[in-house]
């Protein structure tokens, strides 16, 4: 992105109420005929494409309404990066700040990159505003200023940012085929799961509280408003990210005995750690195979294989000790995870290229705004 030479000179400065509309439409779940419902949980960080949602029906209390085109803005803990583009219409939390662009001050198909920016973010968190959970406030967004170029240079640009968007969206569907297909191998070797019951396989079966140790781990937990950018030891925990944050607390490293799985308690997300780590928030289990019995990767496979699907925010470990599990000799079991782990790899390589591709459009985003 270096020689990437970007001319500011015919630039104006813009504030923010004078770029975008606030659109404060209340609606009551209960009360409305949509059917989308967009919580800051469905939208993750720097990606402006919303992959899942909600129903109206799962949540309560006044929410916003957003229409196609809209931008979806996480305004409380504004660090974490989550805005997205809305492709239909529907309600959303009244965490997020829904704003549309001003079409005769800034392109509609620009606009949403200014939200993914360093400058933006920066700024975002300096005027946030509580403990906990800061938050930011129409007031004090609305007289931020914001370098703009001529409409037909925004156009222009638009179009260089969303093909280096389209990119990073290639891959990440290259690498969900190659997430199917390796759920599809385990799942022929072990046998079709659903919800955690197989629905035959002449393999004996045993029960997963059968096969954990049952020691006991020194496990130190950090709060999710700890979490940083960068930092020594990566923090694994519960949510669909395979490593959520950095951290710097080397007393909070995990101490006990790698490879190690971490189950979200809530989410029921799976994930096999075999590095130093830090356990983040709350809603973990940290689970240990017996090695006589099954490797500690091959109980991994076997979990994700199980497909359980949550059931609200209670806690699934006590459910997940009862499930049964394919019993192979130890022999097979190395054959087979040998087989799934050059999947895996692959999904490695492919992961790097998205965050090599992520960090190529961030720099651009950077370099524009």
């Amino acid at each position: 992105m270096n020689e990437l030479h970007i001319d500011k000179t015919h630039w104006k400065k813009y504030r923010f109420d004078e770029m975008v509309q606030n659109i404060a439409e209340r609606v009551e779940p209960s009360q409305t005929d949509l059917d989308v419902y967009v919580g800051l949980e469905h939208i993750d960080p720097d990606c402006l494409h919303l992959s899942r949602h909600g129903h109206p029906s799962d949540v309560e209390g006044t929410k916003l309404r957003f229409y196609k085109g809209d931008i979806i803005f996480g305004r409380r803990r504004a660090y974490q990066r989550k805005t997205a583009l809305a492709t239909t219409d529907g309600i959303c939390s009244a965490h997020a700040m829904v704003v549309r662009a001003k079409e005769d001050v800034v392109d509609p198909m620009f606009l949403p990159f200014l939200f993914h920016s360093k400058s933006f973010i920066d700024m975002a968190i300096t005027i946030s505003v509580g403990g906990l959970s800061p938050t930011i406030n129409w007031k004090d967004i609305a007289k931020q200023e914001f370098l703009l170029p001529p409409n037909a240079e925004q156009k222009r640009l638009a179009e260089l940012l969303w093909a280096a968007d389209e990119v990073v969206e290639k891959e990440k569907r290259e690498m969900e085929r190659m997430e199917k297909l390796l759920e599809i191998d385990v799942a022929n070797t072990l046998g079709y799961c659903k919800d955690g019951q197989y629905e035959y396989h002449k393999q004996q079966l045993i029960k997963i509280s059968e096969v954990i140790t049952k020691e006991k781990f020194e496990i130190g937990k950090l709060d999710t408003e700890q979490y940083q950018l960068q930092g020594k030891y990566p923090i694994i925990d519960q949510s669909k990210s395979f490593i959520a944050g950095y951290s710097d607390f080397n007393d909070l490293v995990f101490k006990g005995t790698l490879p190690v799985i971490v189950f979200g308690d809530h989410t029921t997300i799976v994930k096999f750690v075999d590095f130093p780590f830090i356990l983040g928030a709350d809603g973990t289990k940290i689970i240990k195979a017996n090695e006589e019995l099954v490797t500690t990767k091959y109980l991994y496979y076997t979990i994700k294989n199980l497909h359980i699907v949550p059931q609200g925010y209670r806690r699934h470990f006590s459910i997940l000790k009862e499930f049964e599990i394919p019993l192979f000799s130890i022999e097979k079991q190395e054959k087979f995870v040998t087989r799934w782990d050059k999947l895996e790899d692959l999904l490695a390589r492919i992961g790097q290229q998205i965050e090599t591709s992520q960090q190529i459009k961030q720099e651009l985003i950077n370099k524009v705004f």
